[in-house]
């Protein structure tokens, strides 16, 4: 017992002697962590851009959105000279927020901004303003706000706006709610000077909280489309600008992308000067851009090899989406068909627009359906069977046949949307949109499978010159589909098929 109280009295007398220099040791220890974890933290500085920096981008580099850029060449001339404005009490908008699809230009509009107005010009992600740290986005806010201040008259640039401006009430931690707050005041709360525009960019503009979006804070919204067959054509003369050109036809090339956006059409740009590099070419034709087109929209080509059979199969599938695409009155015609594999298709049949649509018909989606349904109808009647390859054709077919119900009400009974979007549907209404899909479904395939039948000849004729040449251009379908009309539809009958004695429909 005499040395266990030795022993306690030396370790109480060791404490009182150390104990201060241990809460120092430990405290110290602390901070250091605390340090370290604030160094290993993302710093979100704002990127303020020069208007004569490397990274600067005239008015004349932009091509294809000319409604956004006439909207922010207005608000550049207010920058520079608001005296004009001033004389008459016009203000500069606080917020101009631009949403579109990606791809279609709104980051490089706004830095088209930065280099034409002059001003100071601060960019910033969306998402650099999230972080685990309550209180944390809101005090990054803040300080990319004071910045901004310092150098008035300022640009704002807010990208992927979705990030911190979705609608409150749904973040668990409240940090993005917050963040938004924060954002909402510096925009239009007692501390704003008029002399201080925000940018922003999003691509979900249906996400954004409606506090954002109410005169005051975003007084515009500038909605950046796709290009036009005109604007397409003005992307391309910029991005082939310093690219040495050949025997090139910069028309029938945005004549044949329609639906891409600038930045679709700068990649094409890019693959075809890799293809002419590739073959050591001086210059870029016509046959770099239907390349870098095949490569973009299919994908890159694949090493899979297939047997003589799958080969057929593919064959077959991909000459009965090229035969219903020729027949049908209102399908894009077919610009190329292979059987090489690319991506995860084995196969892909190409169709090119010959002007850009922006409405469709009820009939007009029910062919689009019958063409991704005639590749599988042709493997049940060539096969007499039906292969996994046709999975992708299917779930778009299922997308379309949902919307033509739930969105456009194109089915027989006529039945949309709940005028209040609820989704609380009866039984009944559930019943009749199934057999509605259905029922649109099933009139694609039996118009898949007639003109199959009735044009046997030249499906074999399509598939047997795939197995030999592996891709078929538009001048060998031309050729094998010389003196085969399109159908046209009859009012009140639909699709007139000139067809011979058929074998029933099943």
């Amino acid at each position: 017992m005499t040395l266990l109280a030795s022993i306690v009295t030396d370790i109480q007398n060791w404490s009182y002697q150390w104990s201060s220099v241990v809460m120092i040791l430990f405290f110290a220890a602390l901070i250091y962590l605390m340090w370290r974890t604030l160094k290993v933290m993302p710093r979100v500085k704002p990127q303020q851009i020069k208007p004569a920096s490397k990274q600067s981008v005239a008015w004349d580099d932009i091509a294809g959105v000319d409604e956004a850029k006439g909207e922010l060449q207005e608000i550049v001339e207010f920058l520079r000279d608001p005296t004009k404005f001033k004389a008459l009490g016009a203000k500069v908008p606080k917020g101009i927020l631009l949403h579109g699809p990606p791809g279609t230009g709104k980051t490089l509009l706004a830095k088209a901004v930065a280099h034409e107005s002059g001003a100071q010009f601060f960019a910033q992600s969306a998402a650099a303003f999230v972080e685990m740290f309550a209180g944390l986005g809101a005090a990054r806010i803040r300080r990319l706000f004071a910045v901004a201040r310092k150098h008035e008259p300022a640009i704002i640039f807010i990208d992927e706006l979705d990030a911190v401006g979705g609608r409150r009430g749904s973040d668990f931690s409240g940090e993005k709610d917050q963040t938004l707050n924060q954002l909402l005041v510096e925009m239009d709360g007692f501390s704003t000077t008029g002399r201080l525009v925000v940018i922003a960019a999003s691509n979900l503009l249906e996400k954004l909280d409606p506090a954002l979006l109410r005169p005051g804070r975003f007084d515009r919204q500038i909605f950046v489309a796709p290009p036009d067959v005109k604007g397409r054509r003005g992307v391309l003369d910029v991005h082939t600008r310093d690219k040495p050109l050949g025997d090139v036809d910069l028309g029938l090339v945005a004549a044949q992308t329609s639906g891409l956006t600038g930045a679709d059409l700068a990649n094409i740009c890019n693959e075809a000067a890799i293809f002419a590099a590739r073959r050591g070419a001086k210059s870029i034709v016509g046959a770099d851009f239907d390349h870098a087109l095949e490569r973009v929209i299919a994908g890159v080509q694949s090493h899979r090899v297939l047997n003589d059979h799958e080969k057929r199969v593919v064959a077959y599938h991909e000459a009965g989406h090229a035969l219903c695409g020729e027949l049908l009155p209102s399908v894009d015609r077919v610009h190329r068909i292979s059987i090489v594999p690319r991506g995860r298709a084995l196969g892909y049949t190409l169709n090119l627009p010959a002007e850009d649509r922006y409405l469709k018909t009820r009939e007009e989606l029910l062919d689009y359906m019958t063409v991704l349904l005639g590749g599988r109808v042709a493997e049940r009647i060539v096969f007499g069977a039906i292969t996994t390859g046709a999975s992708d054709d299917l779930k778009r077919v299922a997308d379309i046949a949902h919307s033509m119900v739930h969105d456009y009400a194109m089915g027989s009974a006529g039945v949309g949307r709940t005028p209040d979007g609820n989704v609380q549907l009866s039984e009944t209404t559930l019943r009749i949109r199934d057999e509605e899909r259905r029922d649109l479904v099933e009139e694609a395939r039996r118009a898949a499978r007639r003109m199959i039948l009735a044009h046997r000849a030249q499906l074999d004729a399509l598939a047997q010159e795939l197995l030999t040449n592996e891709v078929l251009d538009r001048e060998a379908i031309e050729r094998i589909m010389d003196g085969v009309p399109r159908l046209e539809r009859a009012p009140g009958v639909g699709l007139r098929v000139v067809a011979a004695t058929t074998p029933k429909d099943t």
